[in-house]
């Protein structure tokens, strides 16, 4: 009796391992497709209303001055508290964001947090590839580490690559139930004919709620996006 009890349960424990590996692997497909789904839609009325936590991703040259004059119109009060994100090695663009945000003390606004940080670099320029492998795992265990401190409700971002590993990790947070962040993309207007990289792995991937371009070309290039015009 003994005997086939013991036979029962170890000929039923393979074949409990798979059902239980399938049905996870279902719910996580069901939950992908919903994000996708939900992706892009308006959020509820109820959190229209609330403050929203901020991720901003600087980078150098002109990524940093269109997200400054894209933050010149921004609802300072509802997208709050601000976290601003730039590469390592790019203190350049930290410093523009503290000039930002002390301006807005300085004109009387109420209610300012902001907090700046900095995210390793997947690559540097002219960083081998080998050696890259490294740097990528690295960068991306800081981006994780990072995004599970901030949890943000909102990421913008306009083309840096430091955006690919904290947008990619919004959104694998979605799929599985840690935080819903709605990420918006801004091209760069220098991007005339054709998607950055990085706006084009957050486009295909259907990553990105809402992807912005300035050029009405890119528009018709690539229907999901929106055409908002010139916003330098």
């Amino acid at each position: 009796m003994e005997k086939n009890t013991s036979c029962f349960f170890s000929n039923s424990s393979p074949n409990l391992v798979i059902t239980c590996f399938v049905a996870f692997i279902t719910i996580i497909l069901v939950r992908f497709l919903y994000v996708i789904y939900r992706t892009g839609k308006p959020l509820n009325k109820r959190t229209s209303q609330q403050t929203l936590s901020t991720l901003i991703v600087l980078g150098s040259g002109g990524h940093t001055a269109g997200m400054i004059n894209l933050l010149l119109v921004l609802q300072k009060d509802r997208f709050t508290p601000r976290f601003y994100i730039a590469a390592a090695t790019d203190n350049m663009s930290l410093q523009k964001a503290r000039v930002f945000e002390n301006s807005l003390v300085d004109s009387g606004a109420k209610g300012i947090s902001a907090e700046f940080m900095q995210i390793y670099r997947s690559r540097e320029v002219g960083q081998s590839y080998v050696t890259s492998v490294w740097t990528t795992l690295v960068a991306t265990a800081h981006a994780l580490w990072l995004m599970i401190k901030i949890r943000p409700q909102v990421v913008l971002c306009n083309g840096p690559g430091t955006c690919i590993p904290l947008c990619v990790i919004a959104f694998i947070f979605k799929v599985v139930g840690i935080r819903w962040s709605s990420i918006f993309y801004v091209e760069s207007i220098a991007r005339v004919k054709r998607l950055s990289l990085s706006g084009l792995l957050l486009y295909k991937l259907q990553i990105a709620d809402q992807f912005f371009v300035q050029w009405p070309q890119l528009q018709r290039k690539y229907p999901r996006a929106r055409y908002v015009g010139c916003l330098m």
